[in-house]
């Protein structure tokens, strides 16, 4: 007996979950499950069985505790439209903001810092599809998201958005850890720093940095100051000033919109900085480049 349990949401506490979904499936289910478009952030993990199945373009063969995860434009489905014996259980969340071109923002409902969900976003977006092995925390964390909607007891909201919080930074970690133990270290590093120059306004962290590349903070540390002989700061200080020093020479914009974009909260900030590293200023530097003496 095929069997489609959806959880009831209260729609005035918990229009951020759109979905959350068991399917234990004992027969063998023609055209029901085509290759399409999810919506979201959907999170997706098998039970039971062994599922083909093309996430992204691409085939992928899932085991029990695999969990996907799939940004609001991405697809998953079986290539056959077929849907085979086994069972899994899938959560979907409707985020505020987040699409190909925009920051992630959950909503209020989520205590993930602003800083953090945009990091969130662009690591989700950076490695999709997201597809992690053998996370069995996943299904574990629905189940208590369900047990808590069903229960309803004291604080239950408070607790439903804590579970997807926690939910969603095992997810990142994980991702984090399992992209990183495939490449050595200057591998991850050239990803992280690809990543550092496209947002370099953003106000990195060594913590942030330490998460793109699946290290805690004190080995990243470590290893940074091992391979390129500057700590994780210092390094991105030094690419801003790389980058400042490019847009001088290249563009009109003016100082203030020049340090903003390179990640310094002010121009004293950007002057002060690029003078101990460069020995000019922004302004001398740009006037003998152009040779505006």
């Amino acid at each position: 007996m095929n069997k489609t349990t959806l959880t009831h949401l209260p729609s005035s506490e918990f229009s951020h979950i759109r979905e959350l979904v068991r399917v234990k499936n004992q027969t063998v289910k023609l055209n029901d499950w085509p290759v399409q478009v999810k919506g979201g952030i959907y999170i997706l993990c098998v039970l039971e069985g062994k599922y083909e199945w093309i996430i992204e373009h691409h085939r992928y063969v899932l085991y029990p505790n695999d969990v996907v995860v799939l940004c609001p434009w991405q697809q998953l489905g079986s290539p056959t439209n077929t849907l085979e014996i086994g069972s899994f259980v899938w959560l979907k969340l409707e985020p505020a903001i987040f699409e190909p071109t925009k920051e992630l923002q959950l909503g209020s409902w989520s205590a993930i810092h602003e800083n953090e969900q945009k990091l969130m976003g662009r690591l989700m977006g950076t490695h999709a599809p997201m597809v992690l092995n053998q996370l069995k925390q996943v299904n574990e964390l629905i189940t208590k998201i369900e047990q808590e909607l069903k229960q309803l007891e004291f604080a239950y909201q408070t607790r439903v958005n804590q579970l997807l919080d926690e939910l969603l930074v095992t997810i990142v970690r994980q991702q984090s850890q399992q992209q990183n133990q495939r490449r050595d270290f200057p591998q991850a590093f050239e990803q992280l720093e690809k990543m550092l120059r496209q947002s370099l306004d953003h106000p990195w962290t060594v913590e942030e940095m330490a998460t793109v590349v699946g290290l805690g903070s004190t080995a990243f540390t470590e290893k940074v100051k091992a391979y390129s002989g500057f700590s994780p700061l210092n390094y991105l200080i030094n690419i801003r000033i790389a980058e400042a020093m490019r847009q001088l020479r290249q563009t009109d914009k003016s100082l203030t919109d020049i340090a903003l974009d390179t990640g310094f909260y002010s121009s004293q900030h950007f002057s002060t900085t690029f003078k101990k590293l460069t020995g000019y200023t922004p302004g001398h530097y740009r006037k003998r480049q152009t040779g505006d003496n």
